[in-house]
C-alpha cells in the first residue's frame, strides 16, 4: 500500500477507505496485496461494502487470500456461499481454500436458517483438505453446530482437534452452555484450566451462563475467583454475566455487590440483569427502587427493564400495579409492549384470583395467545381451584402443542383435588392415546463444589440409605409440629399410607435431605433447583423442615424462587 501515507492519513483513510483506494490506484507500485486490505476495509464499513466487490473485480489474478476477503466481508450473506462456488469454478484457476476461508464460511452458514446442508457439505471437504482440526476452522465448525443445536457434533469435532487453543475452547463452553449442557460445559471449562489454556471472556462468560442454569453457587465462585485472577472482572460481558449467575443462584447479596463495584462501566444489560435477579426473588420495592436509580443515572430503560419490573409484580400477584406500568410503558417511554410483558400481566391477574379479567387480556391483546399465556391462565385456574376453567385453558394450550405434558397433569391434578375422577381419567386416556409422557421431576443440589442430581423415588445414590433414613426422621419431626401432608395433587386413589410415602421421595426433598448429611456448615442455606414447578406439599413441608433444622431452604423452580426460612416463603405461597 502506498507507503508515503502518515498516520494522519491513514486514519483518514480507516475512516473513508475511499481515500486509500484513490492513492492506490494512482500509485505505480501497488499489487495484489494492497487490494486485498482494501477490501477488508470496505467489509468493515457498511454502507461501502459494495466497493469490495469492485476492488476485487480489479485484481487481475486474485489468489486465495483475494478471494477469503471477499468471502468473509459478505460473512452475513449468502453472497459469501455465492463467492466461494465461483472460486471453485474458476477453469483457469486452481483455488483451493484455505482455514480461513472455511472459517467464514461456517459463520455465514450458521447465520442463516437455511444454510445446514451447505455447512455439511463444507465439513465434508474440510474434512478431506485436512483442516477440520485446526483452530480457526474446527472452532468455527463447533459454532456452526452450536447455532443449529447439535451439540454433540460440535463435542465430536472439538474431540478431534490436536493443538486446542484458547478459542476452540471458548467455542465449546459457549456451544454447551447455550444448549443446556451445563454440566458438559463447566467440565470442558475444569479441563481448559488443568490444561494451562488461558481464559478468555467468552469462555469465562459460558462457564458462569452454566452455573446460572444450574444455580450452583460454588462454581460461580470458583469462576468470579478465576475472574478476578485472569483480569476479566472489571470486563462488561464477564461482569453482566456474574451478576446474571449468583442472581440465578438466588444470590443477590453478592450479584449487588458486583454491581456496585462496577457500576461505573455497565451498560443498560448489566442494570437489567441486577432488576431480573430481584424480580426472580419478587422484591419488588429494590426492583422499583433500582428502575428509577438506573434512570437518574442516564440510561434509557427497554423493553427488558419493564419486563424485569413486571416479572416481579406477577410473582407478587399486583394485578392493578402491572396494569399501570404496562400503560406507563407505552405512553411515558414509547415502548410497545410485547407478548411476554402481556403474560406478566395476565400472570399478575391469574395470581390475583382475577380470573375471567386475565383471560378477557388474553384474548383481546394485539398478539396470538402462545403456549406460555394458556400455561399461565392454566396455573392461575390450579391455584385458584377453578377445574371448569382449568379444563378449558388445557384445551387451548393442547391446541398449541398437543405434546405439551404439563397441560395434561396440571388439568388432571385440579379435576382431581375436585374429585373428578372420570374426568381425570379421561385425561391420562388422552395422554396415553397420544403418547405423551409427562416429564420426570428432577432436582439438584451443589455440595462442596459438586452437582448432585436426584430423581422422584431415586435410590441411586451412593449415599441413598443415609437420605432415606434423615428422611423418615424429618417426617416424624414435621407432624410434631403439625404438618399435615397435601394430597390434593395425587393423581390416583391410593391409600393414605402410600400417598405420604409417595409424597415424602419426590427428587427436591431427596435433595433437600443429601443436603443435610452431606455436612453442609451449620446455617448456611440449602439451595436447591427444580426443573419443574414445586409441589404444594414439598413447599409445605420445606416450612416446617426449616424450623426443625433452623436452616433457610432456597428452592428454584421453573417459575420463580422460593425463600423459606422459619416456617414462612417470601413467595407468599402464590407460584
Amino acid at each position: 500500500m502506498n507507503k508515503a501515507l502518515d498516520r494522519g492519513e491513514a486514519a483518514q483513510a480507516k475512516t473513508d477507505p475511499r481515500i486509500l483506494h484513490a492513492k492506490t490506484l494512482k500509485s505505480p507500485y501497488t499489487d495484489r496485496s494492497d487490494f486485498n486490505n482494501l477490501i477488508t476495509l470496505y467489509s468493515k464499513s457498511n454502507h461501502l461494502l459494495s466497493y469490495s466487490l469492485r476492488v476485487f473485480n480489479q485484481i487481475p489474478s486474485p489468489n486465495i487470500v483475494s478471494w477469503t476477503s471477499l468471502i468473509s466481508a459478505h460473512s452475513n450473506s449468502p453472497l459469501s456461499l455465492r463467492f466461494f462456488l465461483s472460486m471453485l469454478r474458476r477453469p483457469t484457476f486452481s483455488i483451493l481454500p484455505n482455514q480461513r476461508t472455511f472459517a467464514s464460511l461456517f459463520k455465514t452458514c450458521a447465520s442463516l436458517s437455511h444454510a445446514f446442508a451447505f455447512g455439511l457439505s463444507l465439513h465434508s471437504m474440510s474434512l478431506k483438505l485436512s483442516f477440520n482440526d485446526k483452530p480457526f476452522c474446527g472452532s468455527a465448525l463447533v459454532n456452526f453446530y452450536s447455532k443449529f443445536r447439535l451439540p454433540d457434533n460440535a463435542k465430536r469435532v472439538f474431540d478431534e482437534m490436536h493443538d486446542k487453543e484458547e478459542v476452540c475452547y471458548s467455542a465449546m463452553i459457549v456451544c454447551l452452555a447455550q444448549n443446556s449442557r451445563c454440566v458438559d460445559s463447566l467440565s470442558v471449562f475444569a479441563d481448559m484450566r488443568r490444561r494451562d489454556v488461558v481464559s478468555t471472556v467468552h469462555s469465562v462468560s459460558g462457564a458462569l451462563r452454566s452455573a446460572a442454569e444450574l444455580a450452583a453457587m460454588e462454581q460461580c465462585r470458583i469462576i468470579h475467583g478465576h475472574a478476578l485472577v485472569s483480569g476479566f472482572d472489571r470486563n462488561v460481558v464477564v461482569g453482566t454475566a456474574l451478576i446474571d449467575a449468583y442472581g440465578k443462584a438466588g444470590h443477590v447479596f453478592d450479584a449487588r455487590r458486583v454491581f456496585d463495584e462496577n457500576v461505573s462501566v455497565f451498560n443498560v444489560v448489566a442494570w437489567n440483569a441486577m432488576l431480573s435477579g430481584y424480580a426472580q426473588q419478587g422484591d419488588k420495592n429494590t426492583v422499583l427502587e433500582l428502575f428509577h436509580l438506573l434512570e437518574t443515572r442516564g440510561f434509557s430503560p427497554d423493553e427488558y427493564s419493564f419486563l424485569a419490573v413486571l416479572t416481579a409484580f406477577s410473582n407478587a400477584g399486583l394485578a392493578s400495579e402491572s396494569e399501570k406500568w404496562i400503560e406507563k410503558m407505552r405512553v411515558c417511554y414509547g415502548l410497545e409492549p410485547g407478548l411476554e410483558h402481556y403474560t406478566c400481566l395476565i400472570g399478575a391477574f391469574g395470581r390475583a384470583g382475577r380470573l375471567e379479567d386475565a383471560e378477557k387480556i388474553a384474548m383481546e391483546m394485539p398478539f396470538e395467545p402462545d403456549a406460555a399465556v394458556w400455561r399461565a391462565l392454566l396455573s392461575s385456574s390450579a391455584l385458584h381451584g377453578a377445574p371448569d376453567m382449568a379444563l378449558r385453558m388445557a384445551h387451548r394450550l393442547l391446541e398449541v402443542n398437543c405434546y405439551d405434558d404439563s397441560a395434561y397433569v396440571i388439568a388432571a391434578n385440579v379435576l382431581s383435588a375436585s374429585g373428578r375422577w372420570d374426568e381425570v381419567a379421561e385425561m391420562r386416556k388422552m395422554m396415553k392415546d397420544r403418547r405423551v409422557r409427562k416429564e420426570g421431576g428432577r432436582s439438584w443440589i451443589e455440595v462442596k463444589g459438586e452437582v448432585h442430581v436426584f430423581l422422584s423415588g431415586d435410590r441411586n445414590h451412593y449415599r441413598a440409605e443415609e437420605i432415606y433414613v434423615k428422611l423418615e426422621e424429618l417426617i416424624e419431626k414435621c407432624e410434631k409440629l403439625g404438618y399435615v401432608p397435601i394430597w390434593n395433587e395425587m393423581l390416583h386413589k391410593v391409600e393414605e399410607r402410600e400417598k405420604t410415602r409417595a409424597l415424602w421421595y419426590h427428587s427436591e426433598k431427596l435433595a433437600l435431605a443429601f443436603g443435610l448429611v452431606s455436612g453442609t456448615p451449620p446455617g448456611k442455606a440449602l439451595r436447591i433447583v427444580k426443573n419443574l414447578r414445586i409441589c404444594r406439599d414439598c413447599h409445605e413441608s420445606f416450612k416446617y423442615i426449616s424450623r426443625v433444622v433452623e436452616r433457610e431452604i432456597i428452592v428454584r423452580d421453573v417459575n420463580r424462587y422460593h425463600r423459606i426460612l422459619n416456617g414462612s416463603c417470601t413467595c407468599g405461597d402464590i407460584w
